[in-house]
């Protein structure tokens, strides 16, 4: 890796390079901040632009995008109780309720600095042992991955507020939106009723808006408008954290890095599962996990951390497997093979300068990044200055407009109030969205690798037959009976007492 810095450093140093760095993060920061938007987004249409780029060029400037955007996700989070992007959502379990209590500088602060210790240690990791760990990926089969997407659907229903029946609920729910359209194997119609618009499946923007977005927006109307809340950002120094609440927190950040970076480069995962996993992780290991969802800050160091950590796992399988770890690294492949870059086991030997350009660039935005946010931190809280007639309105616009962007149909802006009836429906009836999120995320990989697995064995056996598999269908069905498991232990305590 060593015989690349000089390439590394003079891509970096070039001033078109450094403008189009500068550029990329700040649009990025602008679509990950606005709901319904995202950095894949941003990448998306920003990629025609990078063709008659060299590939340095146009590598700094599609990585800046995609981290701009996972890294200002959690600001709509934060401040609108709407996530950014589903690698956010998480986010919105604590980040929204700080907010609301005039803490928003503080969650802000916290979204920050741990956005930027996920990204800038996944992108040194990634650099460092990314062939190494690309074999291990490379070693499992659709059983260890369906394990995998079960483990985290059982480990979110602790998320579900003491109720383990209302969690099942919302995951079986998520997992029957999540089988509408086409059908992986034999492609039959499921669940469509002859309606063209639901032979695609249920968009992600449109349920993630319709539930957390337009749903909440409902709910707080309804409420009334009460007083403004009290943000006080003179209050605010330096980054807004000290380095003693870091220290505080250096288990559940070294944690939930380990599940982003491991999550992350499995393919077909990402930041959308990890912060999810992380969260729940750290609600399962903390000793007052009633806080969680009142605006705990543990919450947003495990959501963060975890969802930006997969940023460089998700580049792992992209560039040593030429397997995407997530829907943008899907694009990036794409865009680096009209520049003639191959991603696969060879690109190590052939193009092993961009792809560790790719890994610098990673780190390199992550600090430009933390700069940017470090400066903005105190104008960010002043939209909840804003009055709620003249917001929700407006929040109202942008999920139409955001809806409409995401499927170019107003018939999907339809769906989208549909689903924030279901949200609203949920709230009522004391039913979590985050199992719900989760399984309709994971439903299409959960159901294809568990037909691939019977196709080639046939038998449910090899689930736990298989090492890893095993292991992780154990701790899934252990997850599952965590209430049973818990009361007893109580139970058993509170006799030898």
């Amino acid at each position: 890796m060593t015989e690349f810095l000089p390439y590394i450093i003079s891509q970096l140093i070039t001033p078109f390079n450094l403008m189009l760095m500068m550029l990329a993060t700040v649009v990025g920061l602008i679509f990950g901040a606005i709901p319904g938007l995202s950095g894949t987004l941003a990448v998306m249409l920003f990629m025609p632009l990078t063709y008659s780029m060299n590939a340095g060029s146009a590598v700094i400037f599609l990585i800046a995008l995609w981290v701009g955007g996972c890294s200002g996700a959690f600001i709509g989070s934060v401040l609108l109780g709407i996530p950014g992007s589903a690698s956010s959502v998480a986010t919105c379990f604590d980040g929204y309720p700080m907010a609301q209590k005039g803490e928003a500088g503080k969650a802000l602060a916290i979204g920050m600095v741990a956005s930027f210790i996920g990204t800038f240690l996944s992108a040194v990791l990634g650099a460092l042992l990314s062939q190494k760990v690309a074999n291990i990926a490379f070693a499992l089969g659709p059983w260890e991955y369906f394990s995998l997407c079960f483990v985290a659907i059982t480990m979110v229903l602790a998320i579900s507020k003491g109720n383990m029946f209302k969690g099942l609920a919302s995951a079986s729910v998520g997992l029957l939106f999540a089988s509408v359209g086409f059908s992986p194997i034999d492609a039959e119609p499921r669940f469509v009723f002859d309606n063209m618009y639901l032979m695609g499946g249920l968009g992600m923007t449109i349920v993630l808006i319709g539930i957390f977005g337009v749903a909440r927006i409902i709910e707080e109307y309804g409420k009334g408008f009460g007083a403004l809340p009290d943000v006080d950002t003179k209050s605010i120094k330096g980054l807004g954290i000290t380095m003693g609440e870091i220290r505080e927190q250096f288990v559940n950040i070294i944690r939930s890095f380990g599940i982003g970076l491991g999550i992350g480069f499995l393919p077909g995962m990402g930041s959308g599962l990890s912060n999810l996993v992380a969260y729940s992780s750290a609600k399962n290991a903390s000793r007052t996990p009633e806080k969680f969802g009142k605006g705990c800050p543990d919450g947003i160091w495990a959501s963060e951390v975890s969802n930006n950590a997969a940023i460089g796992g998700a580049m792992i399988p992209m560039s040593a497997l030429g397997i995407p770890g997530d829907s943008t690294t899907a694009l990036l492949i794409g865009a680096l093979t009209i520049h003639g870059l191959e991603m696969g086991p060879m690109v190590f030997k052939n193009s092993g300068n961009v792809v560790y350009l790719m890994f610098a660039t990673v780190a390199v935005c992550a600090v430009v990044i933390l700069v940017l946010q470090a400066l903005g931190m105190r104008v960010f809280p002043l939209i909840l200055k804003v009055p709620y007639h003249y917001m929700y309105p407006g929040l109202i616009v942008i999920s139409f407009v955001s809806a409409y962007v995401d499927s170019g149909s107003l018939y999907k802006c339809g769906m989208m109030l549909i689903f924030a009836v279901i949200g609203i429906l949920m709230s009522y009836g004391g039913l979590p969205t985050a199992p719900l999120i989760l399984s309709f995320i994971l439903g299409p990989t959960l159901e294809s690798n568990m037909l691939k697995a019977f196709q080639y064995t046939g038998s449910a056996a090899a689930f736990f037959t298989r090492p890893i598999s095993g292991v992780l269908m154990i701790i899934g069905i252990l997850c599952i009976f965590s209430p049973v498991i818990r009361t007893l232990a109580g139970r058993f305590r509170n006799k030898q007492e």
